[in-house]
Protein backbone atom coordinates (compact mmCIF):
# COMPACT_ATOMS: atom_id res chain seq x y z
CA UNK A 1 0.00 0.00 0.00
CA UNK A 2 1.34 3.48 -1.16
CA UNK A 3 1.25 6.33 1.16
CA UNK A 4 1.16 9.70 -0.24
CA UNK A 5 1.12 13.08 2.31
CA UNK A 6 1.52 16.70 1.11
CA UNK A 7 2.81 19.41 2.87
CA UNK A 8 3.54 22.94 1.87
CA UNK A 9 0.93 24.54 1.38
CA UNK A 10 -0.62 27.92 3.29
CA UNK A 11 -1.65 31.32 2.53
CA UNK A 12 0.09 33.35 -0.37
CA UNK A 13 -0.53 36.61 -1.86
CA UNK A 14 -1.29 37.19 -5.77
CA UNK A 15 1.98 36.97 -7.83
CA UNK A 16 3.52 34.63 -5.42
CA UNK A 17 4.96 31.01 -4.90
CA UNK A 18 4.31 28.03 -2.55
CA UNK A 19 6.42 25.11 -3.37
CA UNK A 20 4.28 21.57 -2.59
CA UNK A 21 5.97 18.44 -1.67
CA UNK A 22 4.60 15.18 -1.61
CA UNK A 23 6.46 12.63 0.38
CA UNK A 24 5.81 8.91 -0.97
CA UNK A 25 6.14 5.44 1.47
CA UNK A 26 7.96 3.74 -1.41
CA UNK A 27 10.19 4.77 -4.32
CA UNK A 28 8.97 6.90 -6.36
CA UNK A 29 11.03 5.26 -9.16
CA UNK A 30 8.36 1.97 -9.06
CA UNK A 31 5.60 4.52 -9.76
CA UNK A 32 4.40 4.64 -13.42
CA UNK A 33 3.12 7.78 -12.95
CA UNK A 34 3.16 10.43 -10.43
CA UNK A 35 0.59 13.88 -10.55
CA UNK A 36 -1.10 16.51 -8.57
CA UNK A 37 -4.51 17.71 -8.80
CA UNK A 38 -6.81 20.41 -7.02
CA UNK A 39 -10.13 20.62 -6.14
CA UNK A 40 -12.13 23.87 -5.70
CA UNK A 41 -15.39 24.07 -3.55
CA UNK A 42 -18.03 22.45 -5.22
CA UNK A 43 -15.99 22.25 -8.54
CA UNK A 44 -14.85 18.79 -9.73
CA UNK A 45 -10.55 17.60 -9.55
CA UNK A 46 -8.68 18.74 -11.92
CA UNK A 47 -5.19 17.65 -13.14
CA UNK A 48 -2.67 19.96 -13.25
CA UNK A 49 0.71 18.29 -14.13
CA UNK A 50 1.92 14.37 -14.57
CA UNK A 51 5.21 13.19 -14.87
CA UNK A 52 5.47 9.15 -15.97
CA UNK A 53 8.31 7.25 -14.55
CA UNK A 54 9.69 7.85 -18.37
CA UNK A 55 9.85 11.44 -17.09
CA UNK A 56 7.47 12.98 -19.89
CA UNK A 57 5.62 15.63 -18.25
CA UNK A 58 2.22 17.08 -18.91
CA UNK A 59 0.77 20.48 -18.04
CA UNK A 60 -2.77 21.54 -18.19
CA UNK A 61 -3.36 24.84 -19.68
CA UNK A 62 -4.19 26.85 -16.50
CA UNK A 63 -1.12 26.41 -14.90
CA UNK A 64 1.49 25.82 -18.01
CA UNK A 65 4.28 27.98 -17.68
CA UNK A 66 3.52 29.49 -14.14
CA UNK A 67 3.87 25.54 -12.24
CA UNK A 68 6.91 23.36 -12.83
CA UNK A 69 6.39 19.17 -11.38
CA UNK A 70 9.43 17.55 -10.68
CA UNK A 71 10.88 14.25 -8.58
CA UNK A 72 13.77 13.21 -6.24
CA UNK A 73 13.78 9.86 -6.76
CA UNK A 74 16.47 9.94 -3.82
CA UNK A 75 14.33 11.14 -1.19
CA UNK A 76 10.99 9.49 -2.47
CA UNK A 77 9.56 13.00 -3.40
CA UNK A 78 7.45 14.59 -5.91
CA UNK A 79 7.27 18.17 -5.97
CA UNK A 80 4.97 21.26 -7.35
CA UNK A 81 6.60 24.75 -7.77
CA UNK A 82 3.92 27.28 -8.19
CA UNK A 83 4.57 30.61 -9.06
CA UNK A 84 2.38 33.82 -10.01
CA UNK A 85 -0.12 32.47 -8.53
CA UNK A 86 -3.89 34.06 -8.56
CA UNK A 87 -6.63 33.86 -6.32
CA UNK A 88 -8.49 31.22 -8.88
CA UNK A 89 -5.62 28.93 -7.93
CA UNK A 90 -6.74 28.49 -4.14
CA UNK A 91 -7.95 24.82 -3.68
CA UNK A 92 -6.96 22.01 -2.19
CA UNK A 93 -4.29 20.09 -3.75
CA UNK A 94 -3.45 16.53 -4.06
CA UNK A 95 -0.53 14.01 -4.71
CA UNK A 96 -1.55 11.38 -6.79
CA UNK A 97 0.44 8.40 -7.88
CA UNK A 98 -0.36 4.91 -9.83
CA UNK A 99 1.49 2.07 -10.55
CA UNK A 100 0.98 -1.47 -12.21
CA UNK A 101 1.08 -4.95 -10.63
CA UNK A 102 0.54 -8.40 -12.37
CA UNK A 103 -1.03 -6.17 -14.91
CA UNK A 104 -3.09 -4.19 -13.17
CA UNK A 105 -3.08 -0.62 -12.19
CA UNK A 106 -3.68 0.96 -8.85
CA UNK A 107 -4.21 4.60 -7.92
CA UNK A 108 -3.04 6.63 -4.21
CA UNK A 109 -4.27 9.88 -3.36
CA UNK A 110 -2.68 11.66 -0.41
CA UNK A 111 -5.39 13.35 1.88
CA UNK A 112 -5.02 17.15 0.65
CA UNK A 113 -3.44 20.27 1.33
CA UNK A 114 -5.31 23.77 0.66
CA UNK A 115 -3.71 26.59 -1.19
CA UNK A 116 -4.95 29.74 -0.46
CA UNK A 117 -4.32 33.21 -2.66
CA UNK A 118 -5.45 36.08 -1.41
CA UNK A 119 -5.22 39.43 -0.53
Amino acid sequence: QVQLVESGGGLVQPGGSLRLSCAASESTLSMHAMGWYRQAPGKQRDMLAIITSGDSITYSESVKGRFTISRDNAKNALYLQMNSLKPEDTAVYYCHAMNQRAGVNYYYWGQGIQVTVSS
